[in-house]
């Protein structure tokens, strides 16, 4: 466990995501706890405090630092068969039972994590990405949310260089974090963890704030990926998991939809992994429900090409997927299907723009989207 003093020496005074309120407190805008703060008092994620009047947010480390495959985080409808540069800080604003990345999210709460940090400037971020010959730079590991001053930093200077840049998160967000991101920061995958607030309440958090969030980001011209990591017991149900998707429907039917495998880990370790009908079940009540992109995950293969890539109008194999294996790619670089010409949302060569659809879906709120020059 790391001790807030140690991490307070990597922190640096920030006004970005704080707000000046009543009383003289200062209000945190980060996530969607929205922590009013008084001197000397921190955030719910621990990693953001304030100290003689200034907010104070984590700077110049990373916990983790690999070049992984783009599939594995997932983006699948992004450069295919490209490689992303993760990196990561500590810290998380919830506190999920399941959490697969605990080493490093919940290391400031919990004496068993224990993930050591480096110091690293965003110029040796970017050099380790082109070195490695990423074309993606992606915060991830922690809570990318609550360390966004520095992300903001890394992908301004990725951009120098031409990286496409995205966050993989929980989705707690704020629309004015999501503005301060947005003229860096292209991708956004958000793990929509259940869709019941009771549900959300015991991760420490609040479904219609993930909701707002995934809405938002579409309409600012994220290209937006949603994981639903399906737990026995927990979120699986048909009745749910009919609501994730028409949720997303609402939005827009090109929004890809990720189910994965859950399996037993840090604190949840009461039930079996997801089964495998389970998944497909999810998939088919996903697709019947009108979304055209829906994968499973975390099975290796062993759910019949249900991680590949189909037209939507012709049922021709775009991308033939195993893990995080791209086998085949019959897509064009301007992401036209090869077979029938249909235009395939997504960002699918680092020099092309956004495919996205004009159109959002019934019952959206907001307004209409337009293409945007993303990379």
């Amino acid at each position: 466990m790391h001790s807030s003093i140690t991490l307070d020496s990597l922190t640096r005074a920030c006004s970005a995501l704080s707000r000046e309120l009543e009383g003289g407190r200062i209000g945190c805008v980060a996530c969607a706890h929205h922590c009013k703060l008084d001197d000397g008092s921190r955030g719910i994620c621990k990693v953001r405090y304030r100290e003689s009047g200034s907010l104070w947010v984590p700077w110049g480390y990373t916990a983790g630092l690999a070049a992984d495959p783009i599939e594995k985080k997932p983006f699948f409808h992004v450069m295919p068969g490209s490689k992303a540069l993760s990196f990561g800080m500590l810290g998380c604003d919830l506190q999920c039972s399941f959490c697969q990345n605990w080493m490093s999210s919940q290391s400031i709460r919990d004496p068993a994590a224990s993930t050591g940090v480096q110091s690293v400037s965003a110029h040796e971020i970017v050099d380790a990405a082109k070195s490695h010959r990423c074309e993606v730079l992606v915060s991830t590991y922690n809570e990318p949310l609550i360390t966004a001053e520095w992300a903001h930093s890394v992908f301004t200077e990725g951009k120098r260089h031409g990286l496409v840049t995205g966050f993989v998160s929980n989705g707690h967000a704020t629309p004015e974090v999501l503005r301060f991101l947005r003229p860096v920061m292209d991708l956004l995958k958000v793990d929509l963890k259940a869709f019941r607030e009771d549900s959300y309440r015991t991760l420490g958090g609040k479904l219609t704030a993930v909701k707002s969030t995934i809405a938002d980001a579409f309409d600012l011209g994220y290209w937006v990926e949603v994981v639903t990591l399906l737990v026995p017991g927990f979120n699986d149900s048909e009745e749910e998991l009919a609501g994730i998707a028409q949720f997303l429907v609402g939005i827009s039917p090109e929004i890809p939809w990720h189910v994965t495998a859950f399996h037993p880990d840090y604190k949840m370790n009461d039930r079996v992994r997801t089964p495998g009908d389970s998944l497909i079940r999810a998939r088919e009540i996903g697709t019947q429900t009108g979304l055209r992109f829906v994968y499973v995950g975390n099975l290796l293969g062993g759910t019949s090409g249900s991680e590949n890539t189909y037209c939507p109008q012709c049922s021709a194999v775009l991308v033939r997927r195993v893990g995080f294996s791209v086998l085949e790619r019959s897509i064009g670089f301007d992401g036209n299907c090869q077979g029938c010409g249909a235009t395939i949302p997504g960002l699918w060569h680092h020099d092309s723009r956004l495919n996205r659809a004009v159109s959002r879906g019934e019952g959206a709120s907001a307004k209409e989207s337009q293409k945007d020059e993303v990379g």
